[in-house]
C-alpha cells in the first residue's frame, strides 16, 4: 500500500462504517459518550439533588479541548465519580458495547484499569463488565475480549494484583495485561513491574504497553525495560527515534502497533496534522498496524472515523482500508478461531461490495 496525500480517496462514511472493523486500543471509561454520562448523571441529581458534578453535555462540550494536561484529571476527578456504583457501570458499559457495535467493530479488546468506590470492590469491578460483555446481545457479531490495565502510579504489589485479577478470570474473556497512566507524571520506577508482568507472560496472558507516548516516557532507559517485558504489541509509538536500537528491535520482533489518530492530533501528542502523523511510517513497516480509537468518549472519533480520516489524509482507497484491516488480524490476542472468523468475515465483505485491485 502507498500513500499519496494528494490522491482522491473513494471511501464514503458508509463504507468505513460497515468494514468489519478490528478495535484493540480502546479504554472502557474513556469510551463512554458524553450523552451516555449525561443520562447517568440525571440519574445522580434525581437520587442526590445536591450532586455538585457539572452535566457531562456541559463538562465534556465539542468546544473543549484536550490535551495531556487536561485529559487525565477529567477521569480521576469526574467521570470515575460518576461511575462508581454498579448501576452506572453496567450502564455505561453496556452502551459502550452498542456503540462499538453499531459502528461497525466485529473484534473488540476493551481495556480498564480495576479500580474500587464505596460500593464496588476491584473484584466486582471487574466481575461486572465481564457479565455485561458475557450478556450483550450483539455478541454474535461482535466477540468482546478484556484487558486489564495497571497504572503507572501503582506499587509493585498493585500491579501483581491487576495481574492475579486477570489470571482468575483469564476463562472469562481476559486476554492480557496493560501498562496505562499519566506518562509525564509517572514514569520514574517502571522496572518495579517487571514482576507483574513477568508473571502475567507465564500465565499465557498477552501483553500491550503504552510505549513513548510523550518524550518524558520515551527515554533509552525506560523504552529498553519496557520491551524487556516481551510485549506482543505497543500503544501509540510516537517518540521513538528513528533507526535507533529500539526501533530495530520492534522491527525485529514485528510486534504490533496500536495507532489513534484522533487522540494523538487533538492531545496535541504529535505535531501537525493527521497527514504527518507516524502512521505514514508504520504503515511501511512489517509489523501488524491497528488503526484504534483510545476513548472515543472524549475525542469524539468513532473507528469508522479513524478510518475514514486516515482514508483521507493519506490516500487510502477501499481496497486499501481492506487491507488494513486484513493486517489488524495478527495483532490480536484472540487464538487461531478468532483469526478464521475475522478472515473470513473480512473475506466476506470484499466479495460482497466488489472491491476492486
Amino acid at each position: 500500500m502507498s500513500l499519496d496525500s494528494q490522491k482522491t480517496t473513494d471511501v464514503d462514511a458508509a463504507f468505513a462504517r460497515t468494514l468489519p472493523k478490528i478495535e484493540l486500543h480502546a479504554h472502557l471509561t474513556g469510551s463512554i459518550t458524553p450523552k451516555t454520562l449525561h443520562e447517568i448523571w440525571l440519574w445522580g441529581k434525581r437520587s442526590e439533588p445536591d450532586l455538585v458534578l457539572q452535566d457531562p453535555l456541559i463538562a465534556m462540550s465539542l468546544d473543549k479541548v484536550w490535551d495531556i494536561r487536561t485529559f487525565f484529571p477529567l477521569f480521576s476527578s469526574y467521570i470515575y465519580e460518576l461511575c462508581s456504583s454498579k448501576e452506572s457501570l453496567i450502564y455505561s458499559t453496556n452502551a459502550v458495547l452498542c456503540d462499538f457495535r453499531n459502528d461497525g467493530v466485529v473484534y473488540l479488546e476493551l481495556r480498564t484499569t480495576p479500580r474500587s468506590s464505596d460500593s464496588l470492590s476491584k473484584e466486582e469491578y471487574i466481575t461486572t463488565i465481564l457479565e455485561c460483555i458475557e450478556n450483550f446481545s450483539g455478541k454474535n457479531r461482535m466477540h468482546t475480549y478484556l484487558i486489564l490495565s495497571i497504572d503507572r502510579r501503582n506499587t509493585a504489589l498493585e500491579a501483581m494484583e491487576v495481574v492475579d485479577l486477570a489470571i482468575s478470570h483469564k476463562k472469562r474473556s481476559i486476554l492480557g495485561v496493560d501498562l496505562c497512566g499519566d506518562p509525564n507524571k509517572y514514569h520514574t520506577n517502571i522496572a518495579s513491574f517487571a514482576p507483574a508482568f513477568a508473571k502475567a507472560k507465564q500465565s499465557g496472558l498477552n501483553i500491550t504497553l503504552h510505549f513513548a507516548e510523550v518524550p518524558a516516557s520515551a527515554s533509552n532507559a525506560e523504552l529498553q525495560t519496557l520491551l524487556s517485558f516481551q510485549p506482543d504489541r505497543l500503544g501509540h509509538v510516537i517518540h521513538v527515534p528513528e533507526n535507533g536500537e529500539v526501533m530495530n528491535e520492534i522491527l525485529r520482533r514485528k510486534i504490533g502497533v496500536e495507532l489513534c489518530l484522533s487522540c494523538n492530533v487533538q492531545a496535541k501528542l504529535t505535531p501537525g496534522g493527521v497527514a504527518d502523523h507516524h502512521f505514514k511510517y508504520w504503515h511501511q513497516t512489517k509489523c501488524p498496524v491497528i488503526l484504534c480509537t483510545d476513548d472515543v468518549g472524549v475525542f469524539g472519533s468513532p473507528l469508522s472515523k479513524e478510518y475514514s480520516i486516515a482514508a483521507e489524509a493519506f490516500g487510502l482507497g477501499k481496497n486499501d482500508l481492506l487491507g488494513l484491516c486484513e493486517r489488524a488480524i495478527d495483532g490480536i490476542f484472540g487464538g487461531a478461531y478468532e483469526k478464521e472468523r475475522l478472515t473470513a468475515l473480512l473475506q466476506e465483505f470484499g466479495e460482497r461490495v466488489k472491491i476492486g485491485g
